[in-house]
Parts: C-alpha cells; structure tokens; sequence
C-alpha cells in the first residue's frame, strides 16, 4: 500500500490536510472512496478502513475538515471552523477534495464515506454536488433534531454573547453528548457509546486531537447545518439516481437507537430516491468501523460499493 499526505489551498487560503492510501499498482485501482470523519476526531483514524478498501482496489482521501487534526495544526485551534459561514465552507472543502481526486483519478468512479458529523456534512454535499459522485455512505447519522434544534441555535448564539465565538462552551457540550452515555453503565469512561472495544475507547481517550470541547462558534455552525440538512426543500435537490447506504449500530445513541436512521431513510425515500438502503448492527454503538464486529461492517460497505460499481 501507497501512502502519501499533502495539503490543498482553499479559495480562502485555509490549508485543509489530506491523507492519501492507494494500492502500489495503478491499474488495480477500480475506484475512490473520499472519507468525511466526524466531529472530535481526524482522518488519520481511518487508516485500517483504508487498508481494507486497498486491499479491494480502492484508492482512498481523508481529510481533516478545519477545525480538526493536522488543518487545526494545534490542539488550541481544535474544535472552530471559521468566522463565518462555517459549515458551508466545510461542504466546500469537501467538494475541493473531490475535484483534486477526480483529476488524480480521471473516469474512476468517486464513493464518499460520511461518520457522524461527516454524514451531515456529506447530506449537505449530495444536494448540491451529488452528481460529482457514484454513491454516499452514510455512518452514524442522526435524524431531525426539530424544535431542539432551534433551541440549540438559541443557546449557542448566547453563548456565544457570552463567551466569544472561539470559547470553550461546556454548556453545548452537556446538552449535545451529556446523555449518550447512560444507556452503557455502569460507566468504564465518559466515551463509552463509541464502541464496545475497550482498547479503541482507550486510543480515542489517549489521543491529543480527539474528545475536545469545542467552540459556541462551531455549535453555532453544526446546529446551522443540521437544519439545512432536515430542509425538504433540500433533500429534493438530491439527485433521484444517487445510491445512498445509511448504517449504524442500533445502540447508537447519535441516532436515536436506529430511530433517526430510519427517519433519514424514510426522508430520502418518499423523496422518490431509487437507491435508498439502511442496516442497523446489532449491540452495536457509534463507530461502527471500530466496533468488535468491524470486519463484517467492511465487508458489507465493499459489497455495496462493487455492486455499484
């Protein structure tokens, strides 16, 4: 396996970074998958997915969206996305990076991975630049967060009257994750609704770039984007012939236990989505991809990318 990192300069100037995992010949390579990790978190944490997706004939990108991983650059930048127009600009990170793989990879066909805060910013994506790609896969998403979600909005935005855009918000914090731990005590660690490996939630714990708390600011943005993502109106700009596979443990708290799992896949359907398809691991929590029973979750991903091939 080939490996590579390199960054690329958005129209803004932000240097957003990217790792690169290939097969060691071209010619294998039969298509891309582009990877959208979620919040707390980085693209470096996928590399034993890509390893596998090599292993099959994938070349595959992660990025670090900003605010995170090596783009942040240093832990006291973790956890803010920009001054303005954050999400949005996170959305066309993403597309940059599917233009730059498409001109790596020209006539292989592109598939995007989205986990958790990835997979709302990949269903932004699909409806504004879904004809870019072959299919979306949806990991760890979540449903309509509805009133609360305006609500959230409004909590944000003073805090952000109180604390700035860039402090530290322990109050969203508490209100967004505070309860996805209590289905799982007696409680080992604060994160155990990741997975039930003990040693990825030790790794997790351990890393200097994950499970910060972050910024009213990137409340502010992330509560913004749920909502443009829940929007009808938007979901119906979603190409019809775009395949989408949503996933998830059933004891995934982000999704309500599979309940907002089925709810995005209902959504997608009576938009008249033809290819709309979802799976729900048993006994399974957030991150499927590091759950104990990981390697049937990458085969089902494989299967359902080749048949659509």
């Amino acid at each position: 396996m080939n490996s590579s990192k390199f960054t690329i300069s958005m129209k803004d100037s932000t240097k957003i970074f990217i790792y690169r995992w290939s097969p060691e010949e071209k010619v294998n390579v039969k298509g891309v998958v582009q990877i959208a990790h979620g919040m707390a978190e980085h693209g470096a944490r996928y590399e034993s997915f890509a390893e596998v997706l090599v292993d099959e004939g994938f070349a595959v990108y992660a990025s670090d969206h900003r605010g995170h991983g090596k783009t942040a650059g240093s832990k006291e930048e973790i956890g803010y996305f920009a001054d303005t127009k954050g999400w949005n600009k996170v959305v066309d990170d993403m597309q940059e990076l599917t233009t730059t793989i498409k001109k790596e990879n020209p006539d292989l066909p592109v598939f995007i991975f989205g986990h958790s805060m990835g997979s709302f910013l990949l269903r932004n994506y699909i409806y504004l630049y879904g004809d870019l790609i072959h299919g979306a896969i949806l990991s760890g998403t979540g449903g309509d967060p509805g009133v609360l979600g305006n609500l959230a909005i409004l909590i944000s935005k003073l805090e952000i009257i109180r604390i700035g855009k860039k402090g530290r918000t322990k109050l969203m914090n508490k209100l967004t994750f505070g309860s996805f731990n209590k289905h799982f005590k007696p409680n080992r660690t604060e994160f155990d609704w990741l997975s039930r490996d003990e040693e990825v939630v030790d790794n997790y714990i351990n890393d200097p770039f994950c499970g910060k708390i972050f910024t009213a600011g990137f409340y502010k943005d992330m509560m913004f984007g749920l909502k443009q993502i829940n929007q009808k109106s938007n979901i119906l700009k979603t190409p019809k012939d775009l395949p989408i596979f949503l996933f998830s443990g059933d004891m995934d708290p982000v999704g309500s236990n599979g309940k907002g799992v089925i709810q995005v896949y209902n959504a997608y359907n009576s938009m008249g989505m033809r290819d709309v398809s979802y799976k729900l691991f048993h006994g399974g929590r957030h991150e499927m991809l590091n759950e104990t029973n990981r390697e049937e979750v990458f085969q089902d991903i494989i299967s359902w990318i080749n048949k659509r091939l």
